[in-house]
């Protein structure tokens, strides 16, 4: 699997993977979750999303924002048809190495409170919840992990 950054050639087979990645969770949420309701359109001429690419296949992806003295991950999806093959665990992988590239002190994430699964995922990778905040509506966790 190569992981490559985003083309505009990309947005519709990223529209489809958001969807089906959170469209479990509109149920539980009683609404969409913020990344079905998302324009790509600027995140991917900026270069902030990267694909999992499979035989021009798109599987999966994470958007990476770099500030100041952090990268955040502001979003990991693999499409459902794809998940448990350690996808979610190669792109987060990814992140955590940009980061370390661009000598960031840290990485930082965040899921919703329902997002239940997330919560237990993400601290394999060594990130600890630091906060919760309600943004846009959402019940949002947020995690780090210092490098």
């Amino acid at each position: 699997m190569n992981i490559q950054v985003a083309k505009s050639i990309h947005k519709q087979a990223i529209s489809e993977c958001m969807d089906a990645a959170y469209g479990m969770y509109i149920e539980r949420m009683g609404k969409k979750p913020a990344p079905m309701v998302t324009d790509y359109t600027e995140p991917i001429l900026k270069g902030l999303i990267h694909v999992a690419v499979d035989r021009e296949e798109l599987k999966g992806l994470i958007v990476l924002i770099p500030k100041t003295n952090y990268l955040l991950i502001e979003n990991v999806a693999v499409h459902p048809s794809f998940q448990g093959q350690g996808i979610g665990r190669e792109l987060i992988e990814f992140g955590i190495e940009s980061a370390r590239k661009a000598n960031l002190k840290k990485v930082c994430l965040y899921t919703n409170e329902l997002m239940t699964e997330n919560l237990k995922y993400y601290p394999k990778f060594g990130f600890i919840k630091v906060d919760n905040r309600i943004e846009d509506g959402f019940n949002r966790v947020y995690m780090s992990k210092p490098l």
